[in-house]
């Protein structure tokens, strides 16, 4: 359907051959063109093995309940995920009734929980890699220190990088520090965590992040949804805040109080944190110390309801 315009002419395009754009051989009847290779496997991986549990296909088939806990290591990758697919093939995003419960305990891979979805609620007792909670839809993922650490976890990276990217919905709970790019173009996930790396919400569009702790540079770059809140313990919050869309205030509003309280008791409740649960014994003094980062397409919500008046810029 493109034809070139013969009323342009400019010196760099004039060497431009259009002709793989403009004579495209007849594909949609002549499909002799298309060589259908054998399906790449990564041979037997975790998923595998639980999805052949008696218990676990039994759950699925019939809406049931299912727990069950298995030992990780890095290379188990993407755990979860084949899961979700089965769940989504046999009853879409939101129509398993069912609840499967899984622990995993170790170091384990990339893409952890990607792609899960309601009914599913995966605990990890350990540390994990990058991407985790990928594409995520709906369902909880917790992730909280090995049982025998003896480092305080919010003081420590226990998450890598580019975590929650495209969650569609969900919550993450994660009880210690994430790296780089935490809940980049985030679109309905929630998630509570006690410390990020650069570019934490960037390019975010719904959601809320709470992040008990320090942050990195650049936060909320390109973020036009959801919401940010984050404990200054140290009072340089401000200057990390790329300030090009959202706006940065207190909370001001009781329903973003109890937004925020109510996700920090969960988070409390799921992983233990120690830290959560000081922030919640002095919640009138801890209070203050939280900064909102607002997107103009919440400005007017009830957690936010930015008056321009009581706004503190991001930068001075």
């Amino acid at each position: 359907m493109l034809t070139p315009r013969d009323d342009v002419s400019l010196s760099k395009t004039k060497s431009l051959d259009l002709s793989s754009l403009l004579h495209l051989p007849d594909v949609t009847t002549d499909r002799a063109w298309l060589e259908h290779g054998e399906v790449h496997t990564n041979g037997p991986v975790l998923d595998n093995e639980i999805l052949a549990d008696a218990a676990v296909k039994d759950a699925i088939a019939h809406h049931g309940t299912a727990a069950k806990t298995w030992n990780v290591v890095n290379t188990d990758r993407t755990v979860g995920a084949r899961v979700a697919g089965a769940i989504a093939q046999k009853y879409g995003n939101e129509g398993f009734g069912g609840q499967l419960n899984f622990t995993f305990k170790g170091s384990i891979g990339q893409s952890f929980g990607a792609f899960n979805l309601g009914g599913m609620s995966l605990t990890l007792i350990g540390e994990a890699n990058d991407y985790v909670g990928k594409s995520m839809n709906g369902g909880e993922i917790v992730i909280k220190p090995f049982e025998n650490a003896t480092y305080e976890a919010s003081q420590n990276v226990i998450v890598g990088n580019t975590c929650l990217y495209g969650a569609s919905g969900g919550t993450l709970y994660v009880n210690g520090i994430a790296g780089e790019r935490f809940a980049v173009r985030n679109s309905k996930g929630i998630a509570v965590l006690e410390g990020a790396g650069d570019h934490c919400c960037e390019y975010m569009t719904g959601g809320v992040v709470v992040v008990l702790g320090s942050v990195g540079r650049n936060v909320g770059a390109g973020m036009t949804g959801g919401l940010g809140y984050f404990l200054d313990e140290t009072g340089d919050f401000q200057t990390r805040v790329n300030p090009e869309i959202v706006q940065v205030q207190k909370v001001l509003t009781k329903a973003g109080e109890q937004q925020l309280k109510s996700l920090i008791e969960a988070h409390a409740e799921r992983t233990g944190s120690p830290k959560a649960k000081t922030i919640l014994a002095d919640w009138q003094n801890r209070l203050p110390q939280f900064w909102q980062v607002v997107p103009p397409s919440e400005a007017d919500s009830a957690e936010a309801f930015v008056q321009k008046d009581k706004v503190t810029s991001a930068v001075s």
